[in-house]
């Protein structure tokens, strides 16, 4: 076996080597330049690693932690007690509630950006962690969700109340139709078709100029409440909010009203998916991901199955699509590339397969966590992917595994 600080420059030199084509080449208009220097940091960071943790592994107390932190083989599920305290639940959506009339425009939006992650995240859950279908374009649906609403409002004069359903209905349909092509496939090939769904709805609102604005995109107006105004004068026959509740004029208050309906809005799916996730369907699709030849022995139809939850997993994305399209204003197919399907597909695997908890926690975390870390905002692809492989390693099944009420059965 190799001495210590050989392993040290050997592991130092590999990342160097990894590292050199992934930070330390920067394309500059037509021109590329080096900047090995990043690179080289990198590469002595993780020999410092490898030198702190071979130390460790020399000493008693180390090589206990070391076994403490190593893999180990884990169950799929949790089982946990029939009643859980919700106090914590209700004090976290308290506070969220109350976090609009403390922080700034600026990070308002990041968590309203947070909230429709979740709702994203929630959605895409039921299809991958739950049914157990991988689905690599689920940012079609969210899509559809944005241009509803966008493109509603401007051909069928649809407000936001009305947008939001016709935008999740028609995201649902959508996830049915694209369920049925799918019905006979499996792992790589499911994931192959449904990617080139994804990209195939993003070409076509990138094309259709006529009818979707293609890249010049479509201009979305912001939600407001009938009879009321959120701007400093109203028009005639409407009256300000500020005026209403006798409070001096502020522009964040819309900021503020969209924010609180969209919390309102993950709350209820949150709970509608619990209840769906205990109900026969739901049980379905957790059978159907374990083992689809035993489901259909059982006389499951698995049909129904699979496209109840791409219909109902494409409908949380048809609602995010809408609340993104109002928060924004302004919405174009670059928006909706193959990085926000990766993105919400990570938020489901580190937050855990089917732990809706879990999911609720990454979408935070991936979300808030780049704007706290600005300068490192170039190397965000790269943490995500460390991440993911620490996460294969270490918790194969996420941060937060899915838990399974269990309820002793008491001697007569």
């Amino acid at each position: 076996m190799l001495p210590l600080w050989q392993r040290v420059a050997r592991t130092g030199f590999l990342a160097w080597l990894v590292f050199l084509p992934l930070t330390g080449l920067h394309l500059e208009r037509y021109e590329v330049s080096q900047h090995w220097q990043n690179a080289l940091w990198l590469a002595m960071g993780v020999a410092l690693l490898h030198l702190l943790w071979g130390g460790l592994a020399q000493t008693s107390q180390g090589q206990r932690w070391i076994q403490q932190l190593a893999p180990r083989a884990s169950a799929g599920v949790v089982v946990g007690g029939g009643m859980q305290s919700r106090w914590p639940l209700l004090l976290v959506v308290l506070l969220a509630f109350l976090l609009p009339f403390f922080v700034s425009k600026y990070w308002l939006n990041v968590a309203t950006l947070a909230m429709i992650y979740v709702l994203l995240g929630v959605g895409l859950n039921i299809v991958v962690g739950l049914a157990g279908l991988l689905d690599l374009g689920y940012v079609a649906f969210y899509a559809v969700g944005a241009y509803g609403y966008g493109l509603g409002a401007q051909y069928l004069g649809l407000n936001f109340w009305q947008a939001i359903p016709f935008a999740a209905l028609l995201a649902a349909l959508l996830g049915a139709v694209l369920g049925f092509p799918v019905l006979r496939m499996h792992g790589d090939y499911l994931a192959i078709v449904t990617l080139g769904f994804g990209e195939i709805i993003r070409l076509v609102l990138n094309n259709w100029g006529s009818f979707t604005g293609g890249p010049n995109g479509v201009a979305v107006p912001f939600p407001s409440i009938p009879g009321l105004s959120f701007n400093k004068v109203a028009k005639p026959g409407e009256r300000t909010i500020h005026d209403l509740l006798g409070i001096p004029f502020d522009s964040s208050y819309k900021y503020i009203f969209l924010y609180l309906v969209l919390l309102i809005m993950v709350v209820l799916v949150i709970l509608a998916v619990s209840r769906i996730r205990t109900m026969p369907i739901g049980r379905a699709w957790e059978a159907l991901r374990e083992d689809e030849i035993a489901c259909r022995s059982l006389g499951i139809n698995h049909v129904v199955v699979k496209l109840s939850a791409f219909s109902l997993g494409a409908l949380c994305g048809g609602i995010g699509g809408v609340f993104f399209a109002a928060s924004q204003g302004f919405i174009n197919p670059h928006s909706f590339t193959f990085f926000e399907s990766a993105m919400i597909l990570a938020i489901v695997v580190l937050g855990g397969m089917g732990s809706i908890v879990g999911v609720v926690a990454a979408a935070v975390t991936l979300t808030v966590l780049p704007e706290l870390l600005r300068e490192f905002a170039d190397y965000r692809v790269l943490v995500f992917g460390l991440a993911m492989v620490g996460m294969m390693i270490w918790r194969p099944r996420g941060l937060l595994r899915l838990r399974r009420p269990h309820f002793p059965v008491s001697a007569p």
